[in-house]
């Protein structure tokens, strides 16, 4: 059987993602979502010209050295002045509080000199200094943050300025998580002589818990047909929008996690990527849920999530900010198979920048290497190797 090209891997998936929905969520809870409508400004901010620091509120003309300014007020956050700043008048303001009107400008407090309810000033500022004119800030009617964004810390504060108490945020899904093997036992457990303890489920939960309503991990079960019919039954009965398995993806006489997907119901588009590490990834639908059957070996399993699992996830959210990034190596790479090989590397800083350095490891149960690293390098098929300093293209591996 020949192998699919990634990018027809990729096109394949995506096509299968349904279209973002919308929920409506309170703006204390919408950190990290990806906004489906445009936050737009209902107000101007500020909705006054306002004080850029404390000073006195005046006319530009009336100072003049050696000229004295009656104080007739005071305009602070909250507590306008109410009237009219008259020529040759000062009012005493604070930072945040409306100019009166007539005023044109703020006079900083350290160029005050108060003499009784007087105020002259040692140096004459320019008309409209230490002013925010109205809607400096925002306009109403100005589109604050494109749909399609993710709605960080910076970007959630301006939605509070903009008055707004909730916001329309991408539906996120529900994954369920199941690995197999008759190898595998829980961190913590004794090992037998033939055991080893799965990592596949504890990388992935957090890898992919930005984009998931919720994350159902299903435990292990083993390479024991009856067990895994039960075991699927159980999570297609939940209706997971994403269901991932890991391990029972290759050719082995154990590996029976293919034809059990079959038997339950899965449609499946393909299976086995012209790619390293993860060649044996399936992936197919039933009913509404999508389904991913990633390889078992731990590096394998969190590659093809980086490269496959996120960008559906992305498409899901309505989310199309990730770009790859190109960097400079910042050691050579070793010419390539004809699959395409994600490599393992780390970011690092160089006086001339950030650069790409790629890990020679490329075991593919070889955790400890991917631990090290920031980054995938994308070498195409058949590359003869990039000298230090070629730009190639990376994916960031906790990029959203």
């Amino acid at each position: 059987m020949s192998l699919l090209p990634v990018e027809e891997a990729m096109a394949a998936i995506l096509r299968r993602v349904p279209a973002p929905t919308s929920e409506s969520v309170p703006l204390h809870l919408a950190a990290g979502r990806v906004l489906l409508e445009p936050l737009v400004a209902q107000h101007n901010q500020p909705p006054f010209d306002a004080s850029a620091m404390d000073g006195y509120a005046v006319r530009a003309d009336d100072i003049v050295a050696g000229h004295n300014l009656p104080v007739v007020g005071t305009s602070q956050a909250g507590s306008r002045f109410v009237g009219h700043l008259e020529p040759g008048q000062a009012v005493r303001i604070f930072t945040g509080a409306p100019v009166p009107e007539g005023a044109d400008t703020v006079a900083m407090q350290e160029d005050a000199v108060l003499n009784g309810g007087t105020v002259s000033f040692r140096t004459a500022p320019r008309k409209g200094h230490s002013v925010r004119p109205m809607g400096n800030d925002f306009a109403a009617g100005q589109q604050l943050i494109a749909s399609g964004e993710i709605l960080s810390p910076m970007r959630i504060a301006v939605a509070a300025a903009a008055n707004a108490p909730q916001v329309t945020v991408s539906r996120r899904p529900r994954i369920a998580l199941l690995a197999t093997g008759d190898e595998l036992v829980l961190p913590g457990s004794p090992l037998g002589p033939d055991q080893i303890v799965a990592s596949n489920s504890f990388g992935l939960a957090p890898l992919l818990a930005q984009y998931a309503d919720a994350i159902n991990d299903f435990g292990i079960v083993g390479d024991d047909q009856e067990t895994l019919g039960r075991r699927l039954k159980e999570i297609f009965a939940d209706e997971p929008d994403v269901l991932i398995t890991t391990g029972g993806a290759s050719v082995g006489d154990h590996d029976i996690v293919q034809d059990m997907l079959v038997e339950h119901g899965v449609s499946l588009d393909f299976w086995r990527i012209n790619m390293r590490p993860g060649k044996p990834l399936m992936f197919g639908m039933r009913g509404k849920t999508l389904i991913f059957g990633l390889p078992g070996n731990p590096v394998s399993a969190m590659v093809t999530a980086i490269a496959f699992v996120k960008p559906a996830l992305r498409q899901w959210l309505g989310y199309d900010g990730f770009k790859p990034w190109r960097l400079p190596l910042a050691a050579a790479t070793p010419p390539n198979t004809a699959r395409r090989h994600f490599m393992r590397a780390q970011l690092v800083q160089s006086p001339d920048g950030l650069q790409a350095l790629p890990i020679s490891q490329t075991d593919s149960g070889h955790t400890s290497s991917l631990s090290l690293a920031d980054l995938l390098i994308v070498q195409p098929e058949f590359d003869v190797g990039q000298p230090t300093g070629s730009a190639v293209e990376v994916i960031p591996i906790n990029a959203f």
